[in-house]
């Protein structure tokens, strides 16, 4: 392995570390939010049942179905703010990496998204600031077109954006995973609740 595949290998075994703590504790979490979503529901189930004592089998009946009906609702709800804030937690370790990993991963997403175009590749302020040694050397290599660092900075939380004859492309954390959403949803959903 050369130096650059054992970097990368490392991050990605330290990324798969740190994704393996953040889903052991997605799951405490979604088991306590799911015990106390069960407690709501087994709750709302009593108050239907008090409420309908006095009505027909078929109020009765139509109670129940309501009731099951909240219950499942109140676990999707739960469910749903667990799967988010999961891939919200996985969006603040990307950009807390350390800086060597940080951008190691920077240049991986470079090799992914850009373009076999001459063009510009912006950063934050603070990334801009803190761009390592070496990177424009790096950044050369790993993108399949010319990129050159721009002078202006873009409002992003981490990432880059690429600009190619004035067209942006938004390749932010935030925007990646907003494209990716559905898919990571089904992906952390089978994880955490399989």
């Amino acid at each position: 392995m050369t130096g650059l595949e054992k970097i990368v290998q490392q991050i990605q075994d330290d990324a798969q570390q740190a994704a393996d703590a953040a889903l052991a504790r997605a799951r405490d979490e979604a088991r306590q939010i799911t015990d106390q979503a069960h407690g709501e529901a087994d709750a709302r189930v009593a108050a239907i049942e008090a409420q309908s004592a006095a009505a027909v089998a078929a109020a009765r009946e139509s109670a129940k179905s309501a009731a099951a009906l909240a219950r499942r609702r109140a676990v999707l709800e739960a469910k749903q703010e667990i799967i988010s804030s999961a891939i919200a937690e996985a969006q603040k370790a990307a950009c807390a990496l350390p800086e060597q990993e940080y951008f190691a991963l920077i240049l991986k997403m470079i090799g992914k998204y850009s373009l076999p175009l001459d063009g510009e590749i912006l950063f934050n302020p603070a990334d801009k600031k803190r761009l390592p040694d070496g990177f424009a050397d790096a950044l050369a290599k790993q993108a399949k077109g010319t990129l050159r660092i721009g002078d202006e900075t873009r409002d992003i939380d981490g990432g880059f954006v690429l600009v190619y004859g004035g067209i942006e492309e938004n390749c932010s954390f935030a925007a990646l995973i907003d494209a990716a959403r559905e898919t990571l949803q089904d992906q952390v959903q089978a994880l955490l609740f399989a």
